[in-house]
Parts: C-alpha cells; sequence; structure tokens
C-alpha cells in the first residue's frame, strides 16, 4: 500500500551538527523507510557537510541560492533548478558558497557513510571551479 505524508508533518527543524562545518540546519522530509531518506538542508555562506558516500546513491534538489559540489576529481558551482546524481559508494561534500546560502532537497539512497571534515583549501577550491 502507499504511503501518503502531508505537508507540515515533519517535525521541527534541527541544528545539521556533528557531520557538518558552519551553520546548517535540516528538516527530514522523510524518514528513512525502504531504504530511502528524503530532507531539506539549509547551509548558511561557507558551511558545508564532512566528506562522505552512500551505499545506493543520492540526488540533491538545488532550491535555492548557490553553492559547491565536490568530489575527489573536484568541485563544481550548483544553483537553484541543478540537480546533481552521486553514484553509489562515490565520496563527495556539498554546501554553500562563500556569500550566499543554498537549500537543497536530498533524496538519499542506503547508509550514508561519513568521513573527516572538507579542508578550508578543499573548500575554498569550489570559489574557482567550472560554473555548472
Amino acid at each position: 500500500m502507499v504511503t501518503v505524508m502531508r505537508g507540515g508533518s515533519g517535525g521541527h527543524s534541527e541544528p545539521a551538527e556533528g557531520t557538518f562545518t558552519g551553520v546548517a540546519w535540516r528538516d527530514l522530509l522523510m524518514p528513512p523507510q525502504d531504504g530511502v531518506a528524503v530532507g531539506n538542508v539549509f547551509f548558511q555562506p561557507c558551511s558545508r557537510t564532512h566528506w562522505h558516500s552512500h551505499v545506493g546513491g543520492q540526488l540533491l534538489i538545488i532550491v535555492a541560492g548557490e553553492g559547491y559540489v565536490g568530489d575527489d576529481q573536484g568541485t563544481v558551482v550548483v544553483r537553484a533548478g541543478d540537480m546533481v546524481w552521486t553514484p553509489p559508494g562515490a565520496r563527495h561534500w556539498h554546501g554553500a558558497s562563500q556569500d550566499r546560502y543554498m537549500l537543497h532537497t536530498a533524496i538519499t539512497v542506503g547508509d550514508t557513510a561519513w568521513e573527516q571534515a572538507v579542508s578550508d583549501a578543499e573548500y575554498g577550491a569550489g570559489s574557482s571551479s567550472p560554473q555548472a
């Protein structure tokens, strides 16, 4: 049977702590169910996730603002309207640009394996990265 999740029933926003650098907030839209979780994350300028990967991959939908998505191959600028697919097991990070906030919806498949923080040098590479 299908499950209907009514708008506004997801609870309250929570600070995103522990695996983030800077100030970020998250709203869980759909708790993990059948291996899929959906949530919104709001990043203040310069805030970002730590390095991580997802067993089944992750789709990011950039809702507002501007940010960076980085992996072992480099960093790219993303803006409202962009979507980013990260394949299963691909090590990556994402966050707001240096002078703008970013809001994205994350659709995550499977567990997340968290690693170390993204260094300032790794993050700073985003400001000179190619435009998406």
